[in-house]
């Protein structure tokens, strides 16, 4: 008598159940099988792995007996630590031959599809001329960025806008409203903004932001799979994710978090490089007639001539300047007029400014 239990559960073919009418069936149809196929090759990699792990084991096996064999010839001491390995080893051998069999037997229990049922004798394949989709790899960077800036003074309410929408259906006819919209151009505006919004601590924003930043570069990517206009792949896009499995929307969850930790780490990258950049500004500004830093000098001084400018005492720094080694005095007196920290000629000079004054005022009278 024949066994039919084999065949009552079996996997329906990617294109055999009915759908929504406002879903992409063609498009549904290949991801279903693009999934199955992953999931056949993830189980596949499975039992690969533990084929691996017994081989190796297998051989570690051996070589103890090998050892223990040896040991046992020359009374070794280290044959009772031997013969222990190898009872571990062989544990974990039996531990890795259960796990083979039950995912033997988990995998008898998957049910059967048009992939594995049988393999086709033969093939056809049809290709339709799909829309072609815009090429700019011809652009220079300069004219990247200049089409760049273009197209956001263009469009950057509307791309606020897309930025802000909170459901999927919103964004689907936003987006089909604003087909021109769908490119790298705006891609890129909403990492920026991400990027903004992160660095002024708005932190909320940038994740809801971000939410879009990722929806608009998955379109992207598929355009790019399918090698179609991106336009063309909206309504695809949001179809997919609204009815996903579960894998699919893990996935792009995964990919946003890790999009929302580059931003935070890229914002403080900038908050950094922005203090630096004003540090570096302050100290440039700070710098003396020749070229050196004065915070950096005073806090190079010697103690005793630090006293002499914290007190401002002329008196004190002649004294101490003539008790110090004469090469030493030179090299800090000299760093101290380069860094603007002592004006030689600054008495004559406040002297010579007084004496203009004073005749000024007689002129003027």
């Amino acid at each position: 008598m024949v066994d039919y239990s084999k065949w009552k559960n079996i996997e329906i073919s990617d294109d055999e159940d009915e759908t929504h009418p406002n879903i992409d069936t063609p498009s549904l149809f290949r991801w279903r099988h693009q999934a199955r196929v992953e999931r056949m090759e993830g189980r596949k990699q499975e039992l690969d792995a533990i084929e691996k792990k017994k081989s190796e084991q297998t051989k570690k096996i051996n070589e103890i007996k090998e050892k223990v064999k040896e040991a046992e010839k020359s009374s070794a001491e280290n044959l009772e630590t031997l013969n222990k390995n190898l009872q571990e080893l062989e544990k974990e051998m039996e531990a890795l031959k259960k796990e083979e069999d039950d995912f033997k037997k988990k995998d008898k229990l998957t049910p059967w599809n048009v992939d594995t049922i049988s393999k086709p004798g033969f093939a056809k394949t049809v290709i339709n001329k799909k829309p072609a989709r815009p090429k700019d790899e011809n652009l220079t960077e300069e004219e990247r960025e200049t089409r760049m800036k273009k197209f956001i003074e263009e469009n950057k309410k509307d791309l606020k806008n897309f930025g802000m929408l909170r459901k999927y259906d919103d964004s689907r006819m936003f987006l089909k409203s604003h087909p021109h919209l769908v490119c790298e151009d705006t891609a890129n505006y909403l990492v920026i903004w991400c990027i903004n919004l992160e660095m002024e601590e708005k932190h909320e924003l940038m994740q809801h932001v971000a939410h879009q930043t990722i929806c608009m570069q998955y379109i992207l990517e598929l355009a790019k799979q399918l090698d179609y206009d991106p336009r063309s792949c909206i309504d695809a896009f949001f179809s997919k994710i609204q009815v996903a499995e579960v894998e699919y929307k893990q996935s792009f969850e995964d990919e946003l978090n890790q999009f929302k930790n580059r931003i935070k780490k890229r914002a403080a990258e900038k908050i950094e490089e922005a203090i630096k950049e004003a540090e570096e500004e302050e100290r440039q500004k700070r710098l003396g007639p020749g070229g050196l830093d004065p915070v950096d000098v005073f806090e190079s001084l010697p103690d005793e001539l630090k006293k002499c400018f914290e007190t401002q005492d002329i008196k004190l720094l002649q004294e101490t300047i003539a008790k110090m080694d004469e090469d030493q005095a030179k090299y800090h007196i000299k760093r101290c007029v380069d860094s603007g920290l002592w004006v030689p000629d600054a008495g004559k000079k406040n002297e010579n400014a007084d004496d203009s004054k004073e005749e000024e005022k007689q002129e003027e009278a």
